[in-house]
């Protein structure tokens, strides 16, 4: 909830109840930050040493966190636009691919912002990204069209 405040020993409870594996499957979890007191180096570490993803929100009015805490990437992008047939302008979508590739390669986007500086230790990770909100008719188009980019080495 955007209303939730970070308190230290709250969040570190509510991540130590996150299995580990459910039914034999190992599991990975992501934690949206909605409240700017998320920003803070404590809250990334918590997430870090549990190996919880914080998500990277994407052009939204909530707080951006794009340290790496886990061995997967997941961004959420949510300023899909009705006037763009795509959802996006062409070199937004070019800037999303761009910056999944960084992220997948264990990079943080200089354009991203971060709470810590980032750890010097990089190793590819998958990278979900998601197209959310906006103008959310525009969405599948949107991640269609990055997919089709992320298809083209350079782009």
């Amino acid at each position: 909830m955007p209303t939730k405040a970070f308190d230290p020993v709250d969040f570190a409870g509510f991540l130590k109840l996150l299995p580990k594996r459910v039914d034999g499957q190992t599991i990975r979890h992501a934690v949206e930050l909605r409240h700017d007191s998320f920003r803070v180096a404590d809250a990334v570490a918590l997430a870090r040493d549990r190996g919880v993803a914080i998500v990277v929100a994407g052009d939204s009015q909530y707080p951006q966190i794009a340290d790496p805490t886990a061995p997967f990437a997941y961004a959420r992008i949510m300023g899909t636009m009705d006037a763009e047939p795509l959802g996006y302008a062409e070199k937004e979508l070019d800037r999303w691919v761009k910056r999944a590739r960084l992220l997948r390669s264990g990079a943080v986007p200089a354009d991203l912002a971060t709470v810590c500086k980032p750890a010097a230790a990089r190793t590819n990770r998958d990278v979900f990204l998601y197209v959310i909100s906006g103008f959310k008719i525009r969405n599948p188009a949107a991640a269609m069209a990055m997919i089709q980019r992320l298809g083209r080495p350079g782009r």
